[in-house]
């Protein structure tokens, strides 16, 4: 463990002095300290709480137990708002041939059919919680595949995880079929599981004939039982694909009073102005909250063999966000025929988003898609940031600037849950080596 790691848990009362945070995660009249909108400030930590946040040097510090961090950057622990932990490192057992999202739709159905027992997907959702949990990572909402009998496992293996995880990362689930099927006996069954587990309905919209009727279906079975709604939407380079824009009109027409979450949206960025314009008024309207996975979507859409890709995958990030639209990035897919990179770190994550989405000059308020802001869409107390009172669950980082913590790995952070240092060695792969069959 870090030698200021080993310092901070020497006492439950200290201060983490000369620290640079976000000026956008602080309290309003904290003014920022450099052009990239940092903030020099003092943090007093006790009993696991952050007590104080004030100016650096602008106070004499109680207390005996002061860390300099010399303009170290501090963060609140990140909130990864859209995962597939089930489909998790399988990678090595069934690759994507082609790297498409066709033959990564084939490969992962045919790796569940002949390998998701309970203890292979309880395994290997357990060891990306522990390389989320060392990288700084205190809640995941994940989407679980749900047809048929693969409900059954899936959402018993999340559910004793959720238990055993529940002091360390604040797990949700999401059911994934495609829109289809909530209109069978199967996926009225689904619905009631999703309810008695306390999870979000979610599926794939489609754009097929029949998504209006299945749009409306699942809205008026969310209304009825009271559950939140999460998306896969548009995930092609389609100009015709405006799912999205039907899921908003629902959305408005029903007065969905829950939380509405729409993953991917890439088809949004090759479509016309004035279609993205009509679109981004109504997700607005619907309160309809965004979440892009720059890294995956970058890895799958507009792949063709021996062809150069011509555009990135992600949405429209700048113009929802401009327009009041609450906009978040998360990991999506890990080692697995989507994605066959990512180890469910959001600093990496937000990473490639700030180079993928051109995030920085300036950086405004980007920091928040990765921490407060998934934080409040799924209904927990970090989305208050630095705020006194609130847990001290935080991230030490060796970069003292956007600069300097986007060009190195960081893999020596120190991760601070409830004022504590935690170990943040990562899991061996070969730990999983018996269930990958066969290598590669």
């Amino acid at each position: 463990m870090h030698l200021t790691a080993k310092l901070i848990n020497s006492s439950d009362s200290y201060w983490l002095a000369n620290a640079h945070v976000p000026q956008s995660l602080l309290a309003r009249g904290l003014k920022a300290s450099t052009k990239e909108g940092l903030c020099l400030v003092d943090l007093q930590i006790e009993r696991g709480l952050i007590k104080q946040v004030v100016i650096a040097g602008s106070q004499p510090l109680s207390g005996q137990n002061k860390f300099d961090l010399a303009k170290k950057i501090v963060l609140p622990g990140f909130v990864d708002i859209h995962t597939h932990l089930d489909k998790g490192h399988i990678w090595q057992r069934s690759p994507n041939s082609d790297g498409t999202f066709g033959t990564a739709l084939k490969t992962a159905i045919q790796d569940s059919q002949q390998h998701w027992h309970r203890e292979d997907v309880r395994r290997r959702m357990d060891f990306s919680l522990r390389c989320a949990y060392a990288h700084g990572t205190k809640a995941i909402r994940t989407h679980l595949d749900s047809f048929g009998e693969q409900a059954e496992i899936s959402f018993a293996v999340f559910n004793d995880l959720k238990q055993q995880w529940q002091n360390k990362i604040t797990l949700q689930a999401v059911s994934l079929v495609s829109l289809d099927y909530y209109q069978t006996s199967a996926g009225i069954n689904l619905v009631n599981k999703v309810k008695a587990y306390g999870g979000i309905l979610g599926g794939v919209a489609y754009r097929k004939p029949g998504i209006d009727e299945q749009i409306a279906n699942i809205f008026e079975l969310a209304e009825a039982n009271e559950l939140d709604l999460d998306f896969h939407v548009d995930e092609n380079g389609d100009p015709n694909s405006i799912c999205l824009q039907k899921i908003a009109t629902a959305a408005i027409k029903y007065q969905f009073s829950g939380k509405i979450v729409c993953g991917h949206c890439c088809s949004l960025a090759t479509q016309s102005t004035e279609v993205v314009e009509q679109t981004i008024d109504l997700v607005k309207r619907a309160n309809i909250a965004i979440v892009s996975l720059p890294m995956c979507n970058l890895y799958l859409q507009d792949r063709q063999q021996h062809s150069s890709p011509h555009w990135r995958g992600i949405t429209k990030i700048h113009e929802l966000k401009r327009q009041g639209v609450p906009v978040m990035f998360a990991s999506d897919n890990t080692r697995d025929p989507f994605y066959g990179f990512g180890d469910l770190d959001m600093l990496e994550v937000w990473n490639q988003s700030v180079r993928i989405a051109h995030l920085d000059t300036p950086y405004s308020d980007w920091i928040k898609s990765v921490n407060t802001t998934p934080a409040k869409i799924m209904g927990l107390p970090s989305s208050k940031g630095f705020a006194c009172e609130t847990a001290a669950d935080l991230i030490i980082f060796p970069g003292r600037y956007y600069s300097e913590l986007l060009s190195r790995s960081q893999h020596n952070r120190i991760v601070v849950r409830k004022g504590q240092a935690i170990e943040t060695d990562l899991p061996d792969y070969a730990e999983l080596d018996d269930l990958m069959l066969k290598s590669y």
